[in-house]
């Protein structure tokens, strides 16, 4: 009889974990909003009593939705202080095309580590979305940029030899690419194609980025072309997932009525 009672019990005790799961996860959702956006000024959240009442939450639900932070490095629990931020995140805006440095310049001082920078002959894949001549070399420049000491992304690049070759003198540590991109042909970058894609850090760049093994990663593949339209920097750039978030605003335009034609 025992064990029937619990085999009835079952599917109430895993909908019940179920529920209180997809609440941790909603409650989780909105207090990640607020520590990226600095509300908690002292860098202590507010007690769990005060949590559950805010969010009419319980306090195992709290506890969870605080653990899937601590889980991603935002913040950390500790017994008899409470919950701390402890991670800090910068906003890179995909709304306007600019660098690293031109970016995050209010946060701190952008400096880059310049692993690799030669002349290489490019997979056919790379001529084709530069436009440069098949069987034509390329500059492939591969750098660690970090804000304050502090590694956020890997960048892997490639441009044309007329852009590429004339950077080989210049001050790649302290500068950005595209600033000194139309220094060198006195155009203005017009646009980029960009995708973002989510994937985890394999060892290697998982050293480089002082990050653990696995970790999660934003993956932008970026092409930029000057304003006559000319493609001039093609990048794969790893950004750490806990010290980057990616910002933009969209806006919704009706759209444009479909074209019929006269069978």
């Amino acid at each position: 009889m025992a064990v029937k009672a619990v085999e009835e019990m079952t599917p109430q005790l895993t909908e019940a974990r179920r529920r209180r799961a997809d609440r941790a996860r909603q409650v989780a959702d909105v207090l990640r909003h607020q520590v990226l956006a600095g509300a908690f000024g002292s860098g202590a959240l507010p007690g769990e009593s005060l949590l559950c009442r805010d969010y009419a939450a319980t306090r195992n639900t709290v506890r969870e939705a605080l653990g899937l932070l601590a889980t991603e490095g935002l913040v950390e629990r500790l017994p008899g202080v409470g919950t701390l931020v402890v991670s800090a995140k910068y906003a890179h805006g995909l709304n306007r095309l600019a660098g690293l440095a031109e970016t995050l310049c209010e946060h701190g001082e952008i400096t880059n580590e310049v692993r690799t920078l030669t002349v290489v002959r490019p997979p056919a894949v790379v001529t084709g979305r530069l436009g440069v001549p098949d069987g034509e070399q390329v500059v492939y420049l591969e750098r660690v940029r970090s804000l304050d000491g502090v590694p956020v992304s890997l960048d892997l690049t490639y441009l044309p030899q007329d852009i590429g070759v004339p950077l080989l003198g210049e001050d790649l540590a302290h500068r950005d690419v595209f600033v000194l991109i139309e220094e060198l042909t006195g155009q203005s970058l017009g646009h980029a194609d960009v995708s973002v894609e989510a994937v985890n850090a394999d060892p290697h760049s998982a050293a480089l980025l002082a990050v653990a093994d696995r970790s999660a990663l934003l993956m932008v593949e970026r092409v930029t072309h000057l304003a006559d339209g000319r493609p001039v920097d093609l990048e794969w750039i790893r950004f750490r997932g806990d010290r980057l978030t990616l910002r933009t605003q969209l806006s919704r335009r009706a759209a444009p009525a479909p074209v019929h034609r006269a069978g």
